[in-house]
């Protein structure tokens, strides 16, 4: 490999850093890539080798291809050669702990994701809307009630996406305090306040001994709901996947527990953070808050651009199946790729101006629900769940400031804000 595709090792290491992205300093690495080496190698200790992908053109390009760039011949997301290795000896060869849509290829992904596909396509979750708007209703009765100052991340943007998404799996309301805590468990493991030991650095034998214990525990709540429904089905996506047959034969435990964990976990966790980043980045934009008031058509593009700002999704690792080229880079067989979301998302080609927070931005449209087959299932959920509580949020909301420094979570996978402090008025 040639010295000139290898990306400085500080730029690179800012890349896989979760305090990167609770500091915000990550985009500052992002940009230098975009502008010096979009398309370049990291290289460095403890780590296979990886190809930084920063621009949204060459993120589109491999996301289309998904017969040639894979997502489950490796690691899907970002991991050491030490602790990939912890895996496949835990696993007896797999790279994967779980086995989500998110690590499957065809054939498998196209049979298992059409299970569930037909709940969230727009006509379908149109039937829900009556019911999510009771639910905003209430959360937005709550903010009121707190009179004028909460931390709208753990009073509001936490438990408004879990309350839908788990009616809709079909999880009772009393559970949903665990699946919250176990959600920010998996996804915080980086983060010292949210992971489970609420340590600040783990070896990677107590970091995987953590993270199994996590799985353990999913698997061990959605076990007890599988066995309910496959005696009982209801009409909820607990009964389809308890009763879901591929090629004619019933899903395992394990594929099905996998299931329900990327719906249990990932059906709230990122519109938490996008909704969360919406009141942010009204808060802190006045003139961005007026426009949205005056102009109630504006709310889907309030929700797009917080969904572009904040990103929650920050990274998905692809790997070659053949030699081929991206972006004049030559990319050999089995060559892991992290496609950087964040990055994608910011890139000055396709927004003007990216870093702002804009409500009615019209350019360019973004990859924060990923593209091709893997396009996010839960897409259409998330956006009618946001304008949703916007709807009927915004007329209520006389003014909105932030109440102090809002703080996001160290995380280099799934991530967004932590706290965030406002002031309001409600009318």
């Amino acid at each position: 490999m040639t010295d000139t595709l290898r990306i400085p090792d500080e730029i690179a290491f800012k890349a896989i850093d979760p305090k990167a992205y609770a500091d915000g300093s990550v985009h500052e690495a992002f940009r230098w890539l975009r502008e010096n080496q979009p398309l370049g190698r990291a290289e460095l200790e403890g780590v296979e080798p990886f190809w930084l992908v920063t621009k949204h053109a060459d993120i589109l390009e491999i996301s289309r291809q998904n017969d040639l760039f894979h997502s489950g011949d490796r690691p899907t997301t970002f991991t050491t050669k030490e602790a990939e290795a912890a895996v496949r000896q835990m696993t007896g060869g797999s790279p994967h702990l779980v086995r989500t849509l998110v690590q499957m290829d065809a054939p498998d992904h196209p049979k298992y994701r059409v299970m569930t596909q037909s709940w969230f396509l727009p006509q379908n979750i149109r039937k829900l809307e009556d019911r999510i708007r009771q639910i905003a209703r209430e959360h937005v009765d709550h903010m009121a009630a707190l009179g004028g100052e909460c931390d709208f991340v753990n009073e509001i943007a936490l438990f408004y996406p879990l309350r839908v998404i788990m009616e809709i799996l079909g999880v009772p309301p009393e559970d949903e305090p665990r699946m919250l805590r176990l959600t920010q468990e998996l996804f915080g493991a980086q983060d010292p306040e949210l992971n489970r030991d609420r340590k600040e650095a783990m070896d990677v034998a107590a970091g995987m001994e953590m993270m199994q214990g996590i799985i353990a525990d999913f698997f061990m709540y959605f076990k007890g709901i599988t066995d309910d429904r496959k005696a009982e089905p209801k009409g909820d996506v607990a009964s389809v996947i308890a009763n879901a047959q591929i090629d004619g034969v019933p899903i395992n435990d394990f594929e099905a527990m996998s299931y329900y964990v990327i719906v249990a976990t990932a059906g709230h966790d990122t519109t938490s953070s996008s909704t969360a980043a919406a009141i942010w980045g009204l808060a802190a934009n006045p003139e961005e808050f007026a426009k949205v008031k005056a102009d109630p058509s504006l709310i889907p593009g309030l929700v797009d651009e917080a969904i572009r700002w904040m990103t929650p999704v920050k990274h998905f690792m692809r790997s070659a199946t053949e030699d081929t080229e991206v972006a004049g880079r030559k990319i050999a067989k089995g060559d892991w790729l992290w496609l950087a979301y964040p990055s994608g998302n910011r890139d000055e080609e396709v927004f003007n101006d990216p870093d702002a927070f804009r409500v009615d931005r019209k350019d360019g449209k973004h990859l924060a629900f990923g593209y091709g087959a893997h396009l996010c299932l839960g897409q259409h959920l998330a956006k009618m769940e946001m304008r949703i509580l916007f709807e009927e949020m915004l007329p209520r909301l006389k003014s909105l400031s932030l109440n102090g420094e809002p703080k996001l979570a160290q995380a280099n996978f799934v991530g967004g804000p932590k706290t965030l402090p406002i002031k309001y008025e409600m009318a």
